[in-house]
């Protein structure tokens, strides 16, 4: 039975990694406005899975989380630097001139 938890904790790492690719790859589809049907049902079947070995898991009584050692994807670019910008200082108004 632990050879078989084992099994599916390696599955469980490698279909995470998986939906991070395939979810980088929606993300991508989505901004250059192209049709990510394809990829959104392949992460829903890999969601399918996921879930049965989770259930699996949980019913052989292993608890223990499965930590995931990959690298971090952004979703968005990240801004650009603000150069050039000065904080803003409030004035007085000009008194007019009485003639």
């Amino acid at each position: 039975m632990d050879n078989r938890i084992n099994e599916i904790r390696k599955i469980i790492r490698a279909l995470r990694v998986s939906m991070r690719e395939a979810e980088a790859i929606m993300h991508e589809q989505i901004n250059r406005d192209e049709d990510c049907t394809f990829v959104a049902e392949e992460v829903m079947k890999m969601r399918a899975v996921m879930s049965g070995l989770a259930q699996e898991r949980a019913a052989l009584g292993d608890t223990d989380p499965i930590v995931v050692a990959s690298l971090f994807v952004p979703r968005r670019r990240p801004a650009p630097p603000r150069i050039g910008v000065e904080k803003r200082r409030l004035v007085p108004p000009r008194e007019v001139a009485r003639a």
